[in-house]
């Protein structure tokens, strides 16, 4: 059985940026499970699989095929409940849900205003139109103004992470000793932003940084295959 991930490519196919994806490429890994990766540009994605998901990650793992990084996530801990946990029960759910809202609702704005026009950049040319005209609209400006300010945003970014610094006094991981769910859907958005916009966020000695090495180093260095911009 050939299992098969879809993810998320500008121009270039072997620099797949999407923290969503980069969330699932962890957590089969962490599963132990083989999977072939697909990148896909933006404007491919509605023609995968007959038209089951506009935005990826997609999964197929024979007949079945799911969407939505979290979903997926599930999916895996339910299918294949004797390789290792990815949320070690309710409780680990529980804190990915938290680490999720923090991520999407915290980190990725900040990210968004650091890398937009990085990411613009990286894109064919069918997709530059289709990113400009979506991202301009909801910005409620160009992205070259966005990109004008971005320093300020590189400046304060650290700062955001002060609840994930604070609980990394106590542990390697968010998850605990080991990695969970949870510190792979906060990977998937530091991920995002090394890849497309290489911006220093975090001091030598940040444990936030730290952690984010540590997570690059996990199931034999996956992160680190693609270099930072």
């Amino acid at each position: 059985m050939t299992r098969i991930l879809y993810t998320l490519c500008g121009a270039d196919e072997s620099r797949p940026f999407s923290p969503h994806c980069w969330k699932v490429v962890q957590a089969l890994e962490h599963k132990g499970l083989d999977f072939i990766e697909r990148p896909t540009p933006f404007t491919e994605i509605p023609a995968l699989e007959d038209g089951f998901s506009k935005t990826v990650p997609i999964l197929r793992d024979g007949n079945e095929l799911i969407r939505d990084s979290f979903d997926i996530a599930l999916y895996l801990e339910d299918k294949y409940p004797d390789r290792p946990t990815l949320f070690g029960g309710e409780g680990g759910k529980a804190l990915a849900r938290f680490v999720e809202g923090f991520s999407q609702m915290v980190v990725h704005p900040g990210i968004t205003r650091i890398a937009v026009k990085n990411i613009h950049d990286m894109l064919g040319d069918k997709d530059q139109v289709y990113f400009r005209e979506s991202r301009e609209a909801f910005l409620g400006t160009t992205l070259e103004a966005v990109d004008a300010v971005r320093q300020a945003e590189i400046d304060g970014f650290a700062e955001k992470l002060k609840p994930i610094r604070h609980t990394l006094k106590f542990q390697d991981f968010i998850g605990g000793d080991s990695p969970l769910f949870a510190d792979y859907i906060l990977f998937g958005a530091l991920q995002w932003m090394r890849i497309t916009a290489g911006a220093k966020v975090f001091s030598d000695d940040d444990p936030v940084g730290l952690w984010f090495e540590r997570c690059l180093d996990l199931h034999n260095g996956v992160g680190r295959r693609v270099t930072a911009a």
